[in-house]
C-alpha cells in the first residue's frame, strides 16, 4: 500500500491543524487563537491566511478532516470485524473490541471529541460549521444504524428496543465515556464504557435460547 508523500505546503497545512486541533481539546475553539497558531507553527500571518481565509475557514477545515478520520475508524473496525464472522452480531460486537482496544492503547486520557468541542460552543460558529458538526453525527448515527438493522433481520430485538436510538447511544457512550475519563483522569474509563455499550448490545440481540 502506498504512502502519500505530502508536498511543502500540505505539511504545513497538517501541521497547522494538528496544532489547532491540540489546542481546541485543550481549551476550547474560542479561547485558541490565529496569532498562537502562527508562533507555534513558525510562519508569518501571510503564512497562514495563504492556508486559511479565516478563523471560520480553519474550523470547517478542521472539523472535516476529524469527521473523515472518525469515519475511516469507524469503517475499518467493521470491515476487519465482517471478515472474522458472516454473523452480523458477532461482527458487531467484535468491532467494538477493535473500538475498545483501540481506545484503551491511547498513552495518555483521552483527549477529547472536536465535536462535542464544537457543540458546547455553537454560537461562536456560522451556520455551515454548525451544519457540518450536525452532518457529522449523522453519518455516526446511520454507519451504526445499518450494522443494527442487520442484526435485526436475525436477531429481533428484545421488546422496547429501538435501533435509532441504540445507535445514537454509541456516540453517547463514547462522549460521556471521555468526559469521565478526563474529569476522573482514569484512561482505561472510556475503555469499559466502550466495552458496557458492548455488552448492551449483545443482551438486547441475542436469543434467549441457551
Amino acid at each position: 500500500m502506498s504512502v502519500k508523500v505530502l508536498s511543502k505546503g500540505e505539511a504545513t497545512r497538517e501541521r497547522l491543524l494538528d496544532l489547532a486541533e491540540k489546542a481546541v481539546l485543550q481549551k476550547g475553539f474560542g479561547a485558541t487563537t490565529i496569532e498562537e497558531l502562527i508562533a507555534a507553527a513558525g510562519l508569518t500571518k501571510s503564512g497562514f491566511f495563504y492556508h486559511f481565509r479565516d478563523k471560520n475557514d480553519l474550523a470547517q477545515a478542521l472539523l472535516r478532516r476529524y469527521i473523515d478520520r472518525h469515519n475511516d475508524i469507524i469503517d475499518d473496525m467493521f470491515v476487519r470485524s465482517s471478515e472474522l464472522t458472516d454473523d452480523p452480531l458477532h461482527g458487531f460486537l467484535i468491532g467494538l473490541k477493535f473500538f475498545a482496544d483501540l481506545l484503551a492503547d491511547l498513552p495518555n486520557t483521552h483527549p477529547g471529541c472536536i465535536v462535542a468541542s464544537f457543540c458546547y460552543q455553537d454560537q461562536q460558529f456560522s451556520r455551515d460549521i454548525r451544519d457540518l458538526n450536525a452532518e457529522g453525527v449523522r453519518a455516526w448515527r446511520a454507519r451504526i444504524q445499518v450494522r443494527l438493522q442487520e442484526i435485526a433481520k436475525r436477531y429481533p430485538p428484545r421488546p422496547g428496543v429501538d435501533i435509532e436510538a441504540l445507535a445514537d447511544m454509541c456516540t453517547a457512550i463514547v462522549e460521556g465515556g471521555i468526559i469521565l475519563s478526563r474529569t476522573l483522569d482514569e484512561k482505561e474509563m472510556l475503555a469499559r464504557q466502550v466495552m458496557a455499550y458492548r455488552n448492551y448490545v449483545r443482551l438486547a440481540f441475542e436469543t434467549r435460547e441457551a
